[in-house]
């Protein structure tokens, strides 16, 4: 089922310091939108409010029937494990698990393993082949793959990128744009990219740009 990102009057304080206010837009399903502005402005907390991963001061965030401030802690695990891709910027691909292993998590955590499905997406980032390795093993290039791969695997209907192409040749960057393309046209997922590259951004249906004050319609 797909469903509709809604944020309104969202304002984010770390003590005294305001990171942002009065944010407001929506993303419809099927709909890619890519976030714009100046470093330390705020675009990676604003990615891990709509997560639910951060909490925020003022304002809603909803996706679809469900507002996330309404929910519990586990609540909002259990609807972020069904529901959410996150590509972080770190990647954080866990260590200690392989390559196939990583990506399959979310089907694990939701009771859904799917050994076809994680080596389809596997040799769709260009990784056949390299299940059996642990990260350490791999690339930055290559682990940013890992971390497309595993927020694709479920077919989230919540897509969230920060820097997905940012360790990636133009021409993986571009294959990899196509796959986060091809799940939001596809499955109605909402994609919500936050870039400083401007390749990635002309793909977008719409860029707004995120500055203290809140957001901006660029295009």
């Amino acid at each position: 089922m797909t469903a509709r990102l809604r944020v309104e009057q969202l304002g984010k304080r770390y003590g005294d310091t305001p990171v942002c206010a009065g944010v407001d837009f929506a993303v419809e399903p099927g709909e890619f939108v890519a976030i714009v502005g100046d470093s330390g402005v705020g675009k990676s907390t604003l990615l891990n409010c709509l997560a639910g991963l951060d909490t925020w001061d003022t304002g809603s965030i909803t996706h679809g029937a469900t507002r996330l401030d309404a929910l519990t802690d586990t609540q909002r695990a259990l609807w972020r494990r069904a529901h959410v891709g996150f590509v972080f910027q770190a990647f954080h691909v866990l260590p200690h698990l392989d390559v196939a292993q990583n990506v399959a998590l979310p089907l694990m955590l939701l009771d859904r393993p799917d050994p076809r499905r994680v080596q389809q997406m596997l040799e769709a980032v260009g990784l056949e082949g390299l299940g059996s390795r642990l990260p350490q093993q791999l690339s930055g290039g290559q682990l940013q793959r890992v971390a497309i791969a595993r927020a694709l695997v479920h077919r989230p209907g919540l897509l969230l990128a920060d820097e997905p192409t940012g360790n990636l040749d133009p021409g993986t960057a571009a294959r990899v744009m196509d796959l986060l393309l091809a799940q939001t046209r596809q499955h109605g997922a909402s994609l919500v990219l936050v870039t400083h590259s401007q390749a990635a951004a002309e793909r977008a249906d719409r860029v707004l740009r995120l500055t203290a004050e809140g957001m901006a319609p660029l295009r």
